[in-house]
């Protein structure tokens, strides 16, 4: 015992002096080789006494979080009482003072937490177990184990490795004897893939909206305005405020089609500029008849522009908008001849210059 506790000291020391890492983590496709040693406790039923115990484990994780591994162990123990095996055929069924004990299993490994130094697991499966001298049937019986542990990793393919996990051995028609094992072992771990690291990349920041400017066709050199504009990266509202409609109407009036015809040749002059058509309504209507309604007054002035070779189709596009974003409030939209709602029967064009 006194060996036991002086092992677990250097163990200890190691850990307080060796840097920790904090890359440390379970990476999927890597193989694990881990030593170990520790002690087992037999159920007293079994009549061995306590003994240390020594072995080994092969791993493979298939994820960052399961993982599969073999391990087998080793446990030379004595009969904890000599007198009652001599005076009965007892277990064993000769008289004998020392037993060897090895087991193997295949196991499966969930990790909880896979980052960091500290990867706390919980660990099941099945194999057998051999008593030499035997105990019965040859002496091989059924194992089953299931336990808890945790990785702590010293540097980045090493880590130290504890499990307490209880064996059970037995037959199905006979009593299943339970033996305690802690351990602890020097996990090695080899290859797999890294999660990848966030890099702190400055965020990039949108590019401000370009500046929107509103230009009314009806202002006294509109061209020149429209051209100044033009020249830098700005949107350019053109409201053509003349261009308006009558009620629940989306056909252009002559006077319409000539203020379009005058107003918006600048468009040809400027042949890098694409053109957004918006139609609106009133307030008077339903909502889904007014977003209709303000389509085809849109659809209107594009066809308009595209038949009198105004613009290319390819210059246009078109929105309507309803009775959203009127030009003036309608305190009485049931006035459908008001001057707000005269207003709002209207078609403005966004020109964006690229």
């Amino acid at each position: 015992m006194k060996s036991m506790y002086r092992a677990v000291i250097i163990i200890a020391a190691f850990v307080l002096l060796l840097p920790l890492s904090a890359l440390s983590e379970i990476r999927a496709g890597s193989f694990e080789v881990n030593p170990y040693a520790g002690y087992n406790f037999f159920q007293s039923s079994q009549n061995l006494d306590n003994a240390p115990v020594f072995g080994g484990r092969l791993g493979y994780n298939f994820t960052r979080y399961f993982g599969v591994e073999i391990a087998g162990a080793f446990i030379r123990t004595n009969v904890d009482d000599t007198a009652k095996m001599n005076n009965t055929e007892g277990q064993f069924g000769y008289p004998m003072d020392r037993v060897d004990f090895y087991s193997y299993h295949v196991d499966a490994v969930l990790h909880l937490i896979p980052d960091g130094i500290f990867n706390p697991f919980i660990v099941a499966g099945f194999g057998g177990a051999h008593y030499s001298p035997s105990i019965s049937n040859g002496g091989d019986m059924a194992a089953f184990n299931v336990g808890i542990g945790t990785k702590i990793w010293l540097a980045d393919n090493i880590a130290l490795r504890f499990d307490v996990q209880d064996y059970m051995v037995g037959e199905i028609t006979q009593e299943t004897y339970h033996n305690i094992g802690a351990t602890v072992g020097i996990v090695f771990a080899f290859g797999g893939k890294a999660k990848p690291v966030a890099k702190n990349e400055p965020i990039a920041q949108p590019a401000p909206a370009p500046e929107k400017v509103v230009i009314l066709a009806s202002e006294p050199q509109v061209e020149e305005k429209v051209m100044v504009a033009a020249a830098e990266p700005k949107i350019i509202v053109l409201a053509f405020e003349d261009v308006h409609f009558d009620f629940d109407k989306s056909t252009l009036k002559p006077e319409a089609q000539t203020i379009l015809k005058r107003n918006i040749q600048i468009l040809k002059d400027n042949p890098k500029a694409q053109v957004r058509i918006a139609g609106y309504t009133s307030a008077a209507g339903t909502e889904e008849y007014n977003q209709k309604l303000s389509e085809r007054r849109a659809k209107a002035v594009e066809e308009y522009l595209i038949n009198e070779g105004i613009i290319a189709s390819g210059r246009l596009t078109m929105i309507g908008y309803g009775e959203s974003n009127p030009a003036m409030y309608e305190a009485a939209p049931k006035e459908i001849y008001s001057k707000a709602a005269k207003a709002n029967m209207r078609v403005l064009f966004e020109i964006i210059v690229q």
